[in-house]
């Protein structure tokens, strides 16, 4: 995920906020999920409305894209989420197909400076959009168990952090890690098909999963000629099996008894 973090670096540098932190903090900041990564489902976090709730009851079984954010950020946390939430809505996909839940990093932030972001980078959109803010032991867990890696500017009350997008199924495992930068709506619409294993997505966007590869390295899909070939391949044989067998029934039935 080389260039999420590059990205974030960048938005560093362009604030001042990278004086606070050494370089070795910085080049460690990314994300890595280790194989069948899972998010914790179960630690308490609180929603908006200051009620307990757990990131599994926020899901609620659904494909999930998950945003981690200083509430309180000045850089890029905040066009994170309009871009994502810009994305979604040109996606095709409805409320009733996905969640999108934004997870706090600063256990300092208040609902108030939540409600602040949405207002300001998500004003009107129809999403299903959940907020949570957790203590420092329940941000840990989560971010420890995805390999989830960012780093505390506390010269500037900032929060040096991965721009990434965790596509989660809804038993909470990591399916994909997508760049939050520049993310196209067919980006989010193929993760959440892949996260949703079936239920998520028409049989045209199965067929694009195979014919686009995801490529860690600039976090998107990116069309493949082989894998475009070989998909569009085999439709042609499935329609022409098809035909075949549909000509062999209605030459069985047209013959005389």
């Amino acid at each position: 995920m080389r260039i999420v973090v590059a990205a974030f670096m960048l938005a560093l540098g362009a604030t001042g906020a990278h004086a606070g932190l050494l370089q070795s903090a910085l080049t460690a900041v990314g994300v890595s999920p280790p194989p069948e990564a899972r998010l914790p489902l179960q630690p308490r976090w609180r929603d908006l409305d200051g009620r307990e709730t757990s990131l599994g009851a926020a899901m609620g079984g659904k494909p999930t894209l998950v945003l981690f954010a200083d509430y309180t950020c000045s850089s890029l946390c905040g066009p994170a989420l309009a871009f994502v939430g810009d994305a979604l809505e040109k996606s095709g996909l409805t409320a009733k197909d996905y969640r999108l839940i934004v997870l706090g990093l600063d256990p300092k932030d208040s609902a108030a400076d939540a409600r602040a972001m949405r207002e300001r980078e998500a004003p009107g959109k129809d999403l299903p959009l959940t907020m949570l803010i957790g203590d420092e032991q329940t941000i840990h867990a989560a971010t420890q168990a995805i390999g989830y890696r960012y780093t505390y500017d506390a010269e500037h009350d900032q929060y040096a952090h991965p721009a990434a997008i965790l596509a989660v199924s809804g038993d909470g495992r990591v399916v994909r890690v997508v760049s939050a930068l520049g993310i196209s709506p067919n980006d989010l619409r193929l993760a959440l098909t892949e996260a949703g294993r079936g239920l998520v997505g028409s049989f045209a966007d199965h067929v694009r999963l195979l014919c686009y590869g995801f490529d860690p390295s600039v976090g998107a899909y990116t069309l493949s000629i082989q894998r475009a070939l070989a998909a569009s391949g085999a439709v042609t044989v499935t329609v022409l099996a098809g035909g075949i067998a549909w000509l062999a029934f209605a030459a069985r039935r047209s013959r005389p008894r």
